[in-house]
């Protein structure tokens, strides 16, 4: 019984300290963000922060570790060797974005960290746009380039579309992105 009531305080105190650092973070970067201010914030003292974390990056870096394995976990259900796989995947995806609106846009913002940006469209690379292009038809190196010419263009997208409130669903943006990894601007013409 006494177990559980400290896994539970540990839980709260976690979810107390992320929340508090996604506050913060849509005010300010991780680096201007002090402990002593997110402990305030959190109403924690600061011995409970250092229990749980060594400093406001093992935070974030937690923060960020469990976006990637839901993503990951997200993206790796699916077969992207079909295109209505590719689809449903990528909707999918942007569904999990849409759920974790908030989050994204405090990550994806001036004050986000661009490691984290950069392991996202790595994460995305991986395991989608470049099982969705055939090297046959182009070259390996060539088809590095489209891939991270997609990748980079799809996050920017939905960067986008977060900043305008989601104004589409994320199945009417799948619809795009893969439209436009696949066919390009030509398509839209």
């Amino acid at each position: 019984m006494l177990t559980s009531k400290m896994d539970r305080r540990k839980k709260y105190t976690r979810m107390v300290l992320k929340e508090s650092l996604m506050q913060m973070l849509k005010e300010k970067a991780i680096s201007s963000i002090t402990i002593k201010e997110l402990c305030e914030v959190a109403d924690i003292n600061r011995s409970t922060f250092y229990s749980h974390y060594s400093d406001q990056y093992d935070l974030l870096h937690q923060i960020e570790e469990e976006i990637i394995q839901d993503m990951t976990e997200t993206l790796t259900s699916y077969n992207y060797n079909e295109d209505e796989e590719a689809l449903k995947m990528t909707e999918k995806l942007l569904e999990y974005v849409a759920t974790n609106s908030d989050s994204f846009l405090t990550l994806f913002s001036e004050h986000g960290n661009s490691t984290f940006q950069k392991r996202v469209m790595m994460l995305a690379h991986e395991v989608t746009v470049k099982n969705m292009m055939s090297t046959h038809e182009v070259g390996t190196k060539l088809s590095d380039y489209l891939t991270l010419f997609a990748i980079s263009g799809s996050i920017n997208v939905i960067q986008e579309w977060l900043k305008n409130g989601m104004d589409k669903t994320p199945k009417e943006m799948a619809e795009l992105i893969i439209k436009l990894t696949k066919k390009g601007l030509s398509s839209f013409g």
